[in-house]
């Protein structure tokens, strides 16, 4: 195997950029700024103008390069065709042939983001020592992905791990982004738990710390758990709930051996776990039970770490 591999994790914002060694350490990362000008026309050609300058700068050849991984904020499929995303304004290509021709034919391997995620979490993260692997990254949405035997789960269209668009509740009237109602994004990401935030404050006049905010956060709602507020506490407990029930379900189907938690809300740390997990038990398949949860420990970094580690798979 070469001695070198990229990992690129496309955001909607930036495009975080690592160059490794293929023992999995760092020899630097760095970000571009995702244009999405004509449709993401701009994306690809800037990574490979931003690889050819970091091969240039370290004095390495493309050919000790083994080859380049790559997230994409869409649904994957195994041979590297992206079947649409939205946020970049992109169709339906291959993404990984694109690159590829870029950069003189090298080896490029594409995924979603969140099961890119997932696998840099499972090698180097709080999966690390597990080979199956269920990842659920609770920030603006609900993202997830699957590891089996150390490698992602795709799916056929591209979109395993969409647990955050499970349905959770049949009666919601809000629309979820994705045009479906009450998905569990609804209530277990940042944005879902401060929307049941104020729907509850101005659902009821009981005394919360919440009330005196003028713009609650999911860290807020954590914060006021961590000293006992009832209210948060509640809202605290309908997340876990929501998880917990929703983790069960995919545990009876994939059966992991850990479920590891990340993205911003994961910060809130072990009341986190406990909510989901005080949830996640009863409704769990007995032969499920005692999977274990950790936290993600990776943060930002762990869609590099999976986009390389995609390519040392082979």
């Amino acid at each position: 195997m070469k001695q070198y591999a990229f990992g690129i994790d496309i955001g909607g914002t930036t495009v975080k950029c690592g160059f490794f060694k293929n023992d999995g350490t760092f020899v630097e990362k760095w970000e571009i700024p995702t244009r999405k000008d004509n449709g993401g026309d701009l994306i690809l050609p800037d990574i490979a103008d931003a690889i050819r300058e970091r091969l240039e700068k370290h004095g390495v050849s493309m050919y000790d390069v083994e080859g380049i991984g790559v997230g994409v904020p869409g649904p994957v499929l195994d041979d590297g065709v992206v079947n649409g995303c939205v946020n970049l304004g992109w169709g339906v290509f291959n993404v990984a042939e694109k690159l590829s021709a870029l950069l003189g034919g090298i080896r490029v391997v594409a995924g979603n983001d969140a099961n890119v995620a997932a696998l840099g979490e499972q090698w180097r993260g709080g999966g690390k020592g597990f080979k199956n692997v269920v990842m659920v990254t609770l920030g603006t949405g609900v993202g997830g992905g699957i590891i089996i035997g150390g490698r992602i789960l795709p799916g056929g269209h591209g979109a395993a791990g969409e647990i955050g668009h499970m349905q959770m509740r049949k009666n919601e009237t809000a629309v979820c982004g994705c045009g479906k109602k009450g998905c569990l994004e609804q209530y277990a990401s940042a944005t879902g738990i401060v929307r049941l935030a104020k729907l509850a404050l101005a659902d009821t006049t009981k005394p919360s710390s919440l009330r005196s905010l003028a713009e609650v956060t999911s860290k807020d709602i954590f914060d006021a758990a961590k000293t006992g507020d009832a209210m948060a506490l509640k809202l605290v407990d309908t997340l876990g709930e929501m998880l917990g029930s929703a983790l069960a379900h995919i545990t009876a189907v994939v059966d992991p051996d850990v479920i590891v938690i990340g993205g911003g809300v994961s910060k809130a740390g072990q009341i986190l776990l406990d909510a989901i997990v005080k949830h996640y038990r009863p409704a769990a398949f007995h032969a499920c039970r005692d999977t274990e949860f950790k936290l993600a420990v990776l943060g930002n970094d762990a869609g590099m770490y999976g986009a390389v580690r995609m390519v040392l798979n082979g």
